[in-house]
């Protein structure tokens, strides 16, 4: 069955003309809309003075560049209390970067090259989850603060090593929160937990506190 949906409005940010480009055309191709803007600065006056076109589900953004760097973009954002989903993509990827901006909110870290099918994928699951954990406060209800960032997690396909170093928790932790919010869902596996946290399922058997 066919979605009604518009398709799902992306903001690219990244300072390669070549590289800003051929990424517009990719998700073009697969069905987004773009904005693609220079600089950090330039995305900012955008969300300053926006245009005529849909609402923005997403921002991806190259980590380092000139003037404004991806980490100060993604702050500046957070100071301004713009919560839009965040995927930053670099050719300079490092652990510790990425445990930052994972802490700060990102939802996902690529480093390039990568395959298009991955940024697209990251792309649908953000802007899925987004929308589905935005307007399903039963699933939100049933969980406690750690819980739900430990669920943003499992649903962007962090592992459980990666959720513990951007939670700054032990992995054992992370296990537990993953048990409990499993039993809460009345999911019997991670598959259900992500059907679930996206909305295209509904909890059933859970645990309520």
């Amino acid at each position: 069955m066919m979605s009604d949906a518009p398709p799902a409005h992306v903001l690219l940010v990244d300072d390669n003309d070549e590289f800003r480009e051929s990424t517009r055309w990719l998700l073009e191709d697969a069905g987004f809309t773009v904005g693609a803007f220079a600089s950090g600065a330039a995305l900012l006056h955008e969300l300053d003075h926006p245009t005529q076109g849909p609402p923005p589900a997403c921002i991806v953004s190259d980590v380092r560049m000139p003037r404004m760097s991806g980490i100060e973009l993604q702050q500046e954002l957070k100071r301004r209390g713009v919560e839009l989903p965040l995927i930053f993509v670099t050719a300079h990827a490092d652990v510790p970067l990425a445990v930052e901006a994972m802490r700060n909110g990102a939802v996902n870290f690529i480093e390039k090259p990568f395959d298009p099918v991955m940024l697209v994928h990251a792309l649908r699951t953000a802007t899925d989850r987004a929308a589905a954990l935005g307007a399903n406060p039963v699933v939100m209800e049933k969980l406690t603060p750690r819980e739900r960032q430990v669920l943003e997690l499992v649903v962007a396909g962090k592992l459980n090593k990666t959720i513990a170093d951007v939670l700054g928790i032990s992995i054992k932790t992370v296990e537990l929160h993953r048990s409990n919010l499993m039993q809460k869902l009345g999911a019997r596996n991670v598959a259900e937990v992500i059907r679930i946290a996206l909305g295209h399922e509904q909890p059933h058997g859970a645990i309520t506190r």
